[in-house]
């Protein structure tokens, strides 16, 4: 069975574990140097920066499971504007990450229309988000799921810049 729970301070240790664990298979290819990894996984999945984000407001994880496994999450920040972006009223996907085990079951899809109704019931106009240029496999998902191409932005992992596709759709 596969349900999808609103996140609380005490999901914290799971959401660092799967923050980690997706990340490094998502993207740990694309990073050349693994201390800067290493750093980068020990900065943004700390328990402590997870519950500091999972405390503010603004932020809304989602936990996605199968049969009471937590497999994937969301991260959805509420008012966060781009440039590229035409309204002041949109949300960012910060992250939606379903480990590799668990891609092929199209959770995918679930947990997006999922974050994509929440949307709607915060009555936000776009949602828009960033991916980096070489992960063509999220890149398809997302245009497949009617986000377009709005422009450009630079993530930066201990420094070293990695060039992101900026992604839009109007809820």
């Amino acid at each position: 069975m596969i349900k999808i729970k609103l996140a609380d301070p005490s999901s914290s240790e799971v959401l660092a574990l799967l923050g980690r664990v997706t990340y490094v298979e998502s993207h740990g290819h694309f990073i050349e140097d693994k201390n800067d990894l290493a750093k980068y996984l020990e900065t943004a999945f700390s328990v402590k920066k997870i519950t500091e984000d999972i405390n503010d407001q603004k932020n809304i994880f989602y936990i996605i499971y199968v049969d009471d496994l937590p497999v994937g999450y969301a991260k959805m920040i509420l008012n966060a504007t781009h440039e590229n972006v035409p309204s002041k009223n949109t949300g960012c996907l910060e992250r939606i990450y379903i480990l590799n085990d668990f891609i092929p079951m199209k959770l995918g899809i679930k947990l997006l229309t999922y974050i994509e109704e929440r949307a709607k019931e915060f009555a936000l106009d776009f949602i828009w988000l960033s991916v980096y240029i070489k992960n063509n496999r999220a890149i398809r998902f997302y245009q497949k799921n009617n986000f377009k191409n709005v422009g450009e932005l630079n993530f930066l992992v201990n420094g070293k810049n990695y060039e992101n596709r900026v992604l839009s759709k109007k809820i």
